[in-house]
């Protein structure tokens, strides 16, 4: 079959079963945007600024667990989308990202919208490329999808020259590929798997480390499982909440720098860790000479470049987490006596209960924490929540009900304020049947503000709830915290109207004061059928606790702030 390098991407895509392309069209990928016009195979949305197409993509592989997919055009177009493929690079998420190129006889010439593409995204993409002839691209299209969705998920970049959207070649699409220097190893070795076993077996305080691999894996299942099977406690990293489910007696909840006191504890005292896909982030382990230093590590990971790359591994093992585990489930079974950690389980309790996630209500004034709360009461596992950076996404992280995997959307690894919008669409796009709810920032919504109208424009009704401090909240509390209360460039009382911004997007807002308020506004933003926002005016000092300062000790934890 003869076609055009262009048709060419569309046809992959198609035979790639991808139902959704965000993206923004311009000069360098004209000739794919005029085969998009003519097919019926995908639904295009142009969004209103490249960022916020690779969000939006990332949104719908996140919420899906299928690869998401962005179009771009050269120079600014793609410069605008680094910051997306960075976001899901960091917490390894499976995206292809197609950008236009200037002709290959201009690459190098400064032409009108050249930038090195494939240079720029190397550092933040799993692989690129740079197709030279149209021969070559049924299969690097191929091999791009393969690459972001095998082995440790990623974002793969396709930078295709103008003239070889243009030229005609053959399009044979390849039914499976292999390749010899990419080979994931998907079981795990037997040998160690035994060895990991038998540490469990004569281990007196073990705690299940869960990260952000048990989502990609999809191994929930088999994960809470393995933990009811053991009886061992169990603590999320902030990219692993809702694989246990909240309602599980075994989780002691999220740890780390905004993690709870027995989850952080727990790792504290622990004499093994059983990490199941973390990667052992600088928020999570804090002092790193002080990490878990009691505990034998085992770590099962799909990437064999995570294991032993932060803090030294007892017995490692490379593999599919869910594969793994499967394997594990039967030796736990005959040789794993649960009741042996009841002692363990209960210190941990006893921890929790001195010690549990609070805050101080008001009538007076909506906490922050209260309107989360109040969200997780009316919705519970009915909606799907994303968030922007903050501290609205540590109090979401907290106060939420999670009760299963791909619920929470949030950007972890680079923290990208401008996530919480664009990702919600795409979230919407991969489950209509949901309420999604986009918790935000008055500083993170306006990062990516002009989305409401590519929201209104596709009829995609995300519901967006601004915890407006008039701050950037996060920052101030640092501010508050560590730097004596200069609060240098935090202020954010200068702002918007938000509900005329929206109304003139032709959303539809509510302003909020009162719980009552509040409760009538969600109802409504609910039932819409548009994309909606709730201004909620909170406590401006509130403030994220627990708190183990950057750098400090995971049980040595702020529990309260005090004049």
């Amino acid at each position: 079959m003869e076609l055009s390098g262009s048709q060419m991407v569309i046809e992959a895509l198609h035979k790639e079963n991808v139902s959704v392309v965000f993206g923004y069209p311009g000069g360098a990928i004209m000739n794919v945007y005029d085969e998009v016009y003519k097919q019926n195979y995908f639904r295009h949305i142009l969004t209103r600024h490249e960022q916020a197409a690779v969000h939006a993509a990332d949104g719908f592989a996140r919420a899906s667990g299928e690869v998401g997919v962005a179009f771009v055009t050269s120079g600014p177009g793609f410069t605008n989308a680094v910051t997306g493929l960075a976001t899901a690079y960091m917490d390894s998420i499976p995206m292809v990202v197609i950008s236009g190129q200037v002709p290959i006889s201009m690459i190098g010439t400064d032409a009108f919208q050249e930038i090195d593409a494939v240079g720029i995204s190397r550092p933040c993409v799993k692989h690129n490329y740079l197709v030279k002839d149209v021969k070559d691209l049924p299969r690097i299209l191929k091999e791009a999808f393969y690459i972001a969705r095998s082995g440790r998920p990623g974002p793969v970049h396709v930078d295709i020259p103008k003239d070889v959207t243009a030229q005609m070649g053959h399009f044979e699409y390849p039914d499976e590929i292999k390749m010899q220097t990419y080979r994931p190893t998907y079981k795990g070795n037997p040998r160690q798997i035994k060895k990991a076993i038998e540490a469990i077996v004569a281990s007196k305080r073990p705690v299940l480390y869960i990260g952000g691999g048990a989502i990609n894996s999809n191994a929930s299942a088999e994960v809470r499982e393995f933990a009811k099977i053991c009886g061992i406690p169990a603590v999320e990293t902030l990219m692993a909440r809702g694989v246990m489910g909240d309602e599980n007696p075994l989780l002691l909840g999220m740890l780390g720098m905004h993690g709870c006191y027995s989850a952080n504890m727990a790792m504290s005292e622990a004499d093994l860790m059983i990490a199941f896909g973390p990667r052992f982030d600088d928020r999570v382990t804090g002092k790193l000479s002080e990490f878990a230093k009691h505990a034998k590590i085992i770590h099962v990971d799909i990437d064999p470049s995570s294991i032993g790359k932060i803090v030294p591994i007892d017995y490692p093992i490379v593999g599919d987490l869910k594969n793994v585990v499967e394997a594990m489930i039967p030796l736990a079974k005959e040789q794993v006596d649960e009741n042996k950690y009841k002692p363990w389980r209960d210190l941990l309790k006893r921890y929790d209960e001195i010690h549990p996630l609070k805050y101080e209500d008001s009538n007076e004034v909506i906490k922050p924490q209260w309107a989360i709360e109040r969200v997780g009461e009316r919705l519970g596992d009915k909606a799907i929540i994303s968030t922007d950076v903050g501290q609205h996404q540590m109090w979401a992280s907290q106060f939420y009900p999670f009760s299963y995997p791909r619920q929470w959307i949030t950007s972890g690894g680079l923290g990208t304020m401008g996530f919480g919008l664009p990702a919600a669409m795409g979230v919407k796009m991969a489950h209509p049947e949901k309420t999604v709810i986009n918790f935000t920032g008055d500083g993170s919504i306006l990062m990516n503000i002009q989305e409401l109208m590519t929201a209104v424009e596709n009829k995609i009704p995300v519901v967006n709830i601004i915890l407006n401090n008039q701050f950037l909240g996060m920052v101030r509390q640092w501010q508050t915290f560590f730097y004596d209360k200069r609060y240098s460039s935090t202020d954010l009382t200068m702002q918007p109207d938000f509900v005329k911004l929206i109304e003139s997007f032709g959303g539809k807002g509510f302003r909020v004061h009162t719980k009552e308020e509040f409760d009538k506004a969600l109802e409504e933003a609910i039932a819409c059928d548009t994309v909606t926002m709730i201004d909620v005016h909170v406590d401006r000092f509130e403030n994220v606790l627990p708190m183990v300062p950057s750098g400090g000790t995971l049980y040595n934890m702020m529990l309260e702030y005090k004049e």
